[in-house]
């Protein structure tokens, strides 16, 4: 039963696809790579480079995995200490600039960096549960989530049709509080569901009734025209969180699964211009299109893994969505492809490998500029500077 009724989502996501099935060849787009673009002083490393992001100069922000962040187990608890996580500045010429937050609560385990509209810096930690924004300066302005005390009790992946609005703290009480005002008129708990458990996300959505607790291994955060943040909490609560400006809560959608609007690693996301939810769904093998609201509207499947997403600023916006190679294999993907916001594809460049031009479980992307990309890579322990040759 559960085969067939993935060969039956499976074939809804066909349908609401099946036009970008007409392209049956990709143009390769010339490219070329900066040799040792980022110039890093004797005594700093580059670990991991999870994260690149630039901002309106020009300069360089890499989120890289360089250090060790370990567990100890108390008498009543496990906590971390340490961090694999450091955040470098570099000027638009590749020099390196500065390390900012040096040590802050909310280093663990890098995953991403984005710099906003105004120039300010957030990184989001999946070992914290944390997302901070930093001033141009390198001044903490906001913080999302909260790092666990507990490590040892941070939920793991939701259960199937569910996301994190289910089964969260604030969410169980308002379950539990409805329950108790149904035994008072009579009415049990639903069979086979434990007291304050919560009921099956509906299809193609998440349980969107609790409000924001907190994150559990978020990826990723965009920004729509009028400041909304869109945060990809993804790898255990398979959800979007939509926060306004000032940091409120606003909504959620998504919950775990195959069908439309549904997740299985939310890891990647961007918003257009007209307010769109671009996510790349990597286990999925997709990439999905909301509203500003969260309503699904369609699904690219033409572009393998999407690892990593960016949408160019300018007025014609394009999509570069990276089919990534995985962390110790280089046999399938590894090319990044350009895309008009509509699905079809303008070309692709790129293989997987260890040189020059070649790229090894791309973890980001930054695309500024129509024709540059940064590109981080896990495995190669760098980030490249690509410069595209397009023939028109």
């Amino acid at each position: 039963m559960r085969r067939f009724t993935e060969v039956i989502l499976i074939a809804l996501i066909v349908l609401v696809t099946s036009p970008l099935f007409a392209q049956t060849s990709v143009p390769e787009i010339p490219f070329d790579s900066t040799p040792n673009f980022l110039k890093l002083p004797d005594d700093v490393v580059m670990g991991e480079a999870v994260g690149v992001a630039t901002n309106s100069k020009g300069h360089v922000f890499v989120y890289t995995r360089d250090g060790t962040l370990a567990y100890t187990v108390g008498t009543s608890r496990e906590f971390g200490r340490g961090a694999a996580a450091r955040l470098y500045e570099f000027d638009e010429t590749g020099k390196f600039i500065r390390e900012i937050g040096k040590g802050t609560y909310a280093e663990a385990f890098a995953h991403t960096v984005r710099v906003d509209p105004k120039d300010n810096i957030w990184v989001n930690d999946e070992g914290a549960d944390m997302t901070v924004e930093y001033s141009p300066e390198g001044k903490v302005l906001m913080t999302l989530g909260r790092r666990p005390e507990d490590y040892l009790g941070t939920p793991g992946p939701v259960a199937e049709g569910q996301s994190t609005g289910g089964i969260g703290g604030g969410q169980l009480l308002i379950n539990l509080g409805r329950e108790l005002a149904a035994y008072r008129e009579g009415t049990p708990p639903a069979a086979g569901r434990p007291a304050g458990a919560a009921p099956a996300a509906p299809e193609g959505g998440g349980a969107n009734a609790g409000p924001f607790i907190t994150f559990n291994r978020q990826t990723d955060i965009a920004w729509d025209s009028n400041g909304n943040m869109f945060v990809s909490d993804g790898y255990n609560n398979k959800r979007i969180v939509k926060i306004d400006k000032d940091g409120n809560f606003v909504k959620q959608f998504g919950s775990r699964g195959r069908g439309p609007g549904q997740f299985e690693d939310v890891h990647t996301i961007q918003v257009d211009h007209a307010g769109n939810v671009y996510v790349g769904d990597r286990s999925n093998k997709r990439l999905d299109v909301f509203d500003n609201d969260g309503n699904f509207k369609t699904a690219y499947i033409n572009v393998g893994s999407p690892w990593a997403i960016c949408i160019t600023p300018g007025e014609h916006q394009y999509i570069y969505s990276s089919n990534s190679t995985g962390t110790s294999s280089m046999e399938d993907g590894g090319e990044i492809y350009k895309m008009e916001l509509d699905g079809r594809i303008v070309g692709k460049f790129g293989t997987g490998g260890k040189m020059l031009k070649q790229f090894m479980a791309v973890h980001e992307l930054d695309c500024r500029a129509d024709n540059v990309v940064m590109a981080g890579e896990i495995s190669n322990w760098r980030v490249q500077k690509l410069t595209l040759h397009p023939t028109k």
